[in-house]
């Protein structure tokens, strides 16, 4: 019986300390990122760039994304690769909910979008466009809008087409899209 209570007492008493580091873990990634973003400046570009980059390999599920967005915001990496390396450590390594998941790689499509071919920026969306997710329209309107933007009207009135039948679509683009398909694509 006090074998039981004392594993009990130690079993409680665990959870809280651990609780407690974690919530200390939080603060302390917080202070880092809001001293990063309140002291950025022209002059210490790099510190705030290494800062950030660092709060993104820790894998936190507010201060990650917001790093990897004010970088991107403010140009700190340049380099489209590297930004695409730290999409997919926020995208593959970062205990996300789905949805929020979907969302970050549609913005990493968007990111993309300029410099990237048909083939990349498929390969980009195709976890949300292969799923039921909310941004499913939303990544077939970006594909839609791509291709009409490339003059391939075909291509585009298929994904146009596919989203005026999708069930779930956000109404918006639906409305978007059937203009589309009746003011430029219809024959």
């Amino acid at each position: 019986l006090i074998s039981i209570l004392v594993i009990i007492l130690v079993s409680v008493m665990s959870y809280f300390v651990f609780t407690e580091l974690k919530d200390k873990k939080k603060i302390k990634i917080s202070d880092q990122f809001n001293k990063a973003v309140a002291e950025y400046s022209n002059k210490n570009k790099e510190i705030t760039k290494n800062t950030l980059i660092d709060l993104i390999s820790k894998k936190d599920t507010t201060y990650s994304p917001l790093a990897l967005f004010f970088i991107i915001d403010n140009a700190l990496v340049t380099d489209q690769s590297s930004v695409n390396k730290l999409f997919d450590v926020i995208i593959e390594d970062v205990s996300l909910e789905k949805e929020i998941k979907n969302l970050i790689i549609y913005k990493k499509a968007l990111y993309n979008a300029d410099n990237s071919d048909e083939n990349k920026l498929l390969q980009i969306l195709n976890p949300i466009l292969n799923s039921e997710s909310v941004w499913k329209a939303h990544g077939l309107y970006f594909m839609a809008e791509y291709f009409y933007s490339k003059n391939e009207k075909q291509k585009a009135k298929q994904f146009f087409n596919e989203i005026v039948l999708l069930k779930n679509a956000n109404q918006d683009l639906v409305v978007e899209s059937q203009k589309r398909l009746n003011r430029d694509l219809s024959e």
